[in-house]
């Protein structure tokens, strides 16, 4: 019968040797109290032995009283080098000078490494292991071993693999984890080894696996079907290369569909915000096509696919996105039918239905606006602007004079100042300005590039009216595409831009000959939508 799995989480130190990732130590406290609150069971924080950084980490726990509610902080290191003994080894001493309850050890388990990266005999290696595991027991620590290579060990000589980790098991090792160190295993592969290792120890069985052949998270799971209890990963998958096993996939999988217990049960509905908080935090953006917490992962396009959603969920998706605290989303574009328009405008004008005037006016604009390059499929806050302008709900609230953007010479740009906007707009909102005058503001600013400076002038400018419900908005992606070519120097580009407020997130577009113009188009079209939505919640629909 299925039962518990142990999930261990190593985003802030596998994760963090992932390219562009960098964490502070407010950043890793932030999300080990993240994974601490889904019920994560461990949390691998890092090696204290060559990062003062997360030597710093550890102190914060241990000296100033803090602590989790439920997971246990991971001291992470290395066996103790040869020619010493292990309580003479300084990294092996740093593991306990962190305060960590639990360690987890690494150890070479592929004779190939021993003798040819490591420089020590096949013996020597087995000792190290034994001794530094032994030694961290003895002084009350929790221990784990990552068999580091361990598949690659197997493949090469079984027995020496094997002996790895009977030295570790003698040491006092709690746990033994397998690693799939080059990510290069198949799924059989992992399962036929794992079953052997579990036959022959008593000790739990772990799993870490990397994802250089996308084959990170079936690898964890069938290592769990084999008998592993224990499974370790980053919990949005980045990782070193191609990264590691992505845990925002491998504890729904195990918990929803196969029936292991993982995380907290009340906390699944979590999963989709943590991981993006997670993201957040690293500042990476979060794969959209993510399995489970991904902004597509139920996301339905064709018209079709939608019809037969909303008579039936099941049809298209394997589970109800709100058990991992998603959400279905039916993508506006000419392909996705009326009935996709209809569900979100009624949110907004529930008297509307299929054949009426103004529904036929929308997806008439609908289609002329994609003609012309648009997409709103990805863009959705831009096209809610355009149905409140065809049902006459439209507000201006302000509107352009005219922008201007001055270059900078190259000594400015040094300081990554290389562009000056000037722009005037009209402020025309009843509820902030007097005597329903529209108000006429004109402000400049330097920025890094000529969209960072319109952004930063825009905000200027309106920042006596609107500072309170703008102070938090901030653009979190930015993308430009080039339509038509062929046409060269004149091709139109398309430009989307992600924005958010810290709680909710929108995307606008904007279409030009004129990249700027195309920006400042998106750019608008996002501080109005975000004004649009405070005023109006229903409006709410269109972002996600």
């Amino acid at each position: 019968m299925p039962g518990k799995i142990t999930i261990f989480d190593s985003t802030l130190r596998d994760g963090a040797q992932a390219e562009g990732i960098s964490f502070s130590v407010t950043d890793k406290i932030k999300i080990a109290q993240a994974l601490d609150g889904l019920g994560v069971d461990y949390i691998e924080a890092g090696n204290p032995g060559s990062n003062p950084k997360d030597l710093e980490f550890f102190r914060y726990f241990s000296g100033n009283g803090k602590a989790l509610n439920h997971a246990k902080l991971i001291a992470f290191g290395s066996t103790r080098r040869k020619g010493i003994e292990a309580k003479d080894d300084s990294n092996v001493n740093a593991l306990l000078e962190s305060g960590a309850g639990a360690v987890c050890i690494f150890g070479k388990s592929w004779d190939f490494h021993v003798t040819d990266i490591l420089h020590a005999t096949l013996d020597e290696n087995l000792e190290m292991i034994r001794d530094t595991v032994a030694y961290l027991k003895s002084q009350g620590k929790e221990v784990m071993f990552d068999a580091e290579h361990f598949f690659d060990g197997y493949k090469n000589n079984a027995e020496y693999a094997f002996e790895s980790l009977r030295a570790a098991q003698d040491g006092g090792a709690s746990a033994l984890v397998l690693c799939d160190t080059n990510g290069g295993c198949f799924p059989n592969e992992i399962y036929e080894i794992v079953k052997k290792v579990v036959a022959e120890f008593v000790v739990p069985i772990g799993i870490h696996t990397h994802n250089d052949c996308e084959m990170a998270v079936a690898n964890s799971i069938m290592a769990v079907e084999a008998g592993a209890t224990q499974v370790q990963g980053t919990f949005t998958g980045f990782g070193e290369r191609c990264g590691n096993a992505n845990l925002s996939a491998i504890i729904p999988g195990l918990q929803l569909k196969r029936g292991y217990d993982c995380i907290f049960l009340n906390e699944m509905q979590n999963l989709t915000r943590t991981a993006r908080f997670i993201s957040e935090v690293a500042n990476t953006s979060l794969n959209k096509r993510a399995a489970y917490v991904g902004q597509t992962a139920f996301a339905h396009k064709g018209g079709m696919h939608i019809d037969a959603v909303t008579k039936n969920p099941q049809s298209f998706e394997h589970i109800n996105p709100e058990k991992v605290g998603n959400t279905r989303r039916n993508l506006m574009s000419e392909v996705s039918g009326r009935s996709t328009l209809l569900k979100k405008v009624q949110q907004v004008r529930p008297d509307l239905y299929r054949d009426s005037e103004e529904m036929a006016k929308i997806m008439e604009k609908l289609k002329e606006q994609e003609h012309k390059g648009y997409q709103f499929e990805g863009a959705e806050s831009s096209f809610a602007l355009k149905i409140r302008r065809v049902l006459g709900d439209y507000i201006p609230l302000f509107e352009l004079c005219y922008f201007k953007i001055i270059s900078e010479d190259m000594a400015s740009a040094s300081q990554n100042i290389n562009a000056t906007a000037v722009l005037k707009i009209y402020v025309d909102d009843e509820s902030v300005v007097e005597n329903d005058e529209a108000v006429e503001v004109i402000a400049a600013e330097e920025g890094n590039g000529p969209v960072n400076a319109l952004d930063k002038a825009l905000r200027k400018a309106l920042e006596g009216f609107y500072h309170d419900r703008l102070k938090n908005v901030k653009l979190t992606d930015y993308k430009v595409r080039v339509l038509d070519s062929n046409d060269a120097t004149e091709s139109h580009v398309r430009v989307l831009i992600e924005s958010t407020d810290g709680v909710r997130k929108w995307s606008t577009v904007g279409v030009s000959p004129n990249v700027v113009e195309a920006s400042w188009e998106a750019l608008m079209d996002s501080i109005k939508f975000k004004l649009i939505m405070d005023k109006d919640e229903r409006y709410a629909v269109f972002a996600y």
